[in-house]
């Protein structure tokens, strides 16, 4: 299988304008001397102290000299030497290794993916159910990357944010997720607007609650209400009743975090169904066009394939990753 030196190695012989067959102009060191040369810039610059290396074999390779080294624990690496002797290169790459093992994990994840999805009910108006904790850096992530998806489908998905049955980030959570759950009851069609206001900056709770001109009296009066119903305060105060003795309880959904089986923060349900996706806002779209019956002009919007950052704020970019808060 062929194999090719790192860019850097063509990048450094342009630089100092050299050739791979050009040798005329340099002084060729014999073998002996590039593998002393080799060994003894490896030991001296690139090895903790305490370690060393040996050189297994050395032999030519074009304009270069390839070199079989010995490493600590019996590992081999091959690297390269300019014949010269003032060029090391320390590895090599093998694009079709490298390109066979990308693609075999792009097709395992789209293979996982659409597994997941083939789970989902097919329905006429997709239901997605999402469960977080308010200030659960991978909660807040996914919600970034949901609310692209939601706003291109419109009237056509059937959303609600849920939370799940406690929290794990203090009394301001506790807080935090009333507030979301009445600003939903009472002003579902401003929550989102509250949402990206509040996703952007820690403890902005008030200022977002003004930008979205919230009713200030209707939020109280139901926070109030939830807060006896569910015995939300109470609960907190009672650290008898924590989970697992160190996070109080959140029971407003309760319910519907048994029945679906939601261990923590992300949770998203589709048509019913406990499923995973990436947290961008192209991949949720699709995953959630999966549970249609007939996929809606929303579908085909383009949207964003960059995963949100974890936590608040919306200047940087993170991963797709599975990670979440949990017990």
């Amino acid at each position: 299988m062929k194999k090719i030196i790192v860019l850097s190695l063509i990048l450094a012989f342009l630089a100092t304008g050299c050739s791979f067959a050009g040798t005329s102009s340099r002084k060729i060191l014999a073998p002996e001397e590039a593998k002393a040369k080799a060994v003894d810039f490896i030991n001296n610059n690139l090895m903790q102290p305490g370690s060393e290396v040996s050189v297994k074999e050395i032999s030519e390779d074009n304009d270069l000299y390839k070199i079989v080294l010995n490493m600590s624990g019996g590992q081999e690496i091959t690297s390269y030497l300019s014949r010269d002797g003032k060029l090391f290169f320390p590895q090599v790459m093998d694009i079709e290794e490298i390109t066979k093992k990308t693609e075999q994990n792009k097709n395992q994840e789209e293979a996982n993916k659409a597994a997941a999805n083939a789970d989902i009910p097919k329905t006429e108006k997709a239901k997605v159910e999402l469960f977080v904790m308010s200030h659960c850096p991978y909660g807040t992530q996914i919600v970034k990357g949901i609310i692209p998806a939601i706003e291109a489908l419109g009237d056509d998905v059937d959303f609600e944010l849920k939370f799940c049955d406690y929290a794990m980030h203090g009394k301001k959570e506790l807080d935090e997720q009333l507030t979301q759950h009445c600003i939903q009851k009472n002003e579902p069609q401003k929550l989102f607007e509250y949402l990206k206001c509040f996703l952007s900056e820690a403890d902005s709770t008030e200022k977002c609650l003004d930008s979205a001109r919230i009713n200030r009296s209707k939020l109280t009066s139901c926070v109030n209400a939830s807060d006896e119903e569910y015995k939300v305060t109470e609960l907190y105060n009672d650290k008898n009743t924590w989970t697992s003795g160190r996070f109080p309880q959140y029971n407003v959904n309760k319910d519907d975090v048994v029945k679906y089986g939601v261990k923590g923060s992300p949770g998203l349900i589709v048509n019913g169904i406990k499923i995973s996706s990436a947290r961008d806002a192209d991949s949720l779209l699709r995953t959630i066009c999966s549970g249609y019956e007939e996929a809606p002009k929303g579908c085909s919007a383009e949207l964003s394939s960059a995963s949100p950052s974890p936590g608040f704020g919306y200047d940087k970019t993170g991963s797709n990753t599975t990670a979440g808060c949990e017990k």
